[in-house]
């Protein structure tokens, strides 16, 4: 029997990693599992255009690349245990794959909140069966939303909200500011501004504690007292790596599965991790393994993961070059646009206005020991054009390990 790579998820990461074994010179049967009846589709637009009713879901899906025409798609069942030492996977439906090369690409499913009450009218968003049930309920007439979280999704689900009519729409989030730990207070404060500007109500600085009504939440109890009417409530808490089937493997596990920097998991030559599900060091920044849940992502760390397990699987050495992936995002809110490159998280101490200002248009860069390590813009197609400049000048920067 031919030697075979199984997928084990078959969303971006896991299109991605197909394709790039193919062009890495892996010409052996491949198999991606995924838990979604969906072919791989794009993700991002689920909190905006398609819950906006502005794209159809069916728009959503990825066309594979010619060179995956021949790979082997089981959907709709998932990956819940693993052997790696003996190279077996386990199903859900109760049968057995074995691999020769394991590409984990599994990615992150929604946080939920453990909080006392009813579970019916509480949505997240992940996939495009949430997307479709939430926008049923966001078209209602009058609904008063309560949005928890002021991260990415919180922020872009409110502000589709708004847009589609919703009577109330509040976020509430236990920070002061919105998106403040990704971005810093100088944009998170204009963020705020632009929100509450289009209509956006805010309960920032406390918790919520408890979830009201019998059948279906009727209102949200939050840690200073306040309650919030709610017809519909979105749970938008971050994501929880989907790790558990590689339990007792003796892989780090504390937050994804970690790589080295060839995105090998655990130094295992036959398994590697990539996008939402892989905390690899950039040789970009520093050796310190991190999981980057940005859109660049699974693409990035599929190139160089297949990379890795196609060489393996040829008996050659993995190329040496440094993984140096620069880190981009963007999220459209209302009518204008937040974009990032490279990581300012990594500087927020030292955050400085580079074009623009407060009240308007304005272009942010993170320092870290003097070091431009990252670039925020907020406002319209100017500050966006602006910060792909810095884009070239944060791209030129040799990485910090060779």
């Amino acid at each position: 029997m031919s030697p075979r790579v199984v997928v084990a998820g078959a969303s971006l990461g896991g299109l991605r990693a197909a394709e790039q074994l193919r062009a890495a010179g892996w010409s052996g049967p491949i198999t991606v599992i995924g838990d979604e009846p969906h072919m791989p589709y794009n993700r991002p637009p689920l909190s905006k255009e398609v819950l906006a009713g502005k794209e159809t879901f069916e728009s959503l899906a990825f066309r594979p690349r010619a060179g995956v025409a021949d790979v082997e798609w089981t959907l709709g069942t998932s990956v819940t245990s693993a052997d790696l030492r003996r190279r077996l996977v386990g199903l859900a439906d109760g049968t057995e794959l074995s691999f020769d090369g394991l590409v984990v690409a599994t990615g992150a499913r929604p946080r939920r909140l453990r909080c006392p009450g009813p579970p019916k009218g509480r949505y997240a968003v992940r996939t495009v069966d949430d997307a479709r049930a939430l926008r049923a309920e966001l078209a209602r007439p009058g609904a008063r939303v309560v949005v928890v979280g002021a991260g990415f999704i919180g922020c872009e689900v409110a502000a589709t909200a708004v847009a589609l009519g919703a009577a109330e729409v509040t976020v509430a989030d236990p920070e002061p500011l919105p998106m403040l730990r990704p971005l810093g207070e100088l944009p998170a404060r204009e963020l705020l501004r632009r929100h509450e500007e289009r209509g956006v109500r805010f309960a920032l600085g406390t918790a919520v504690t408890a979830f009201e009504g019998r059948d279906r939440v009727t209102g949200v109890m939050l840690g200073d007292g306040r309650r919030l009417d709610a017809d519909v409530v979105v749970e938008a808490v971050g994501s929880i790596p989907n790790t558990e089937w590689l339990d007792g493997n003796g892989l780090d596990l504390a937050d994804g599965v970690r790589t080295d920097e060839l995105l090998r998991a655990g130094g295992l030559p036959h398994v590697v991790a990539v996008g939402d599900v892989a905390r690899f060091p950039n040789a970009r920044y520093d050796g310190v393994p991190r999981r980057i849940e940005h859109w660049s992502m699974p693409a990035d760390t599929a190139k160089r993961a297949a990379k890795t397990l196609a060489a393996h699987l040829a008996g050659a050495e993995p190329d040496p070059e440094p993984f140096a992936p620069l880190p981009t995002f963007w999220s459209d809110q209302h009518d204008f646009r937040l974009q990032s490159f490279g990581a300012p998280a990594l500087g927020l101490d030292d955050a400085r206005v580079l074009e623009g200002g407060p009240g308007g248009d304005l272009v942010a860069g993170y320092h870290r020991s003097g070091r431009l390590v990252g670039v925020v813009a907020l406002g319209g197609p100017a500050a966006t054009a602006a910060a792909a400049r810095y884009r070239s000048a944060l791209l030129k920067q040799p990485a910090l390990i060779a």
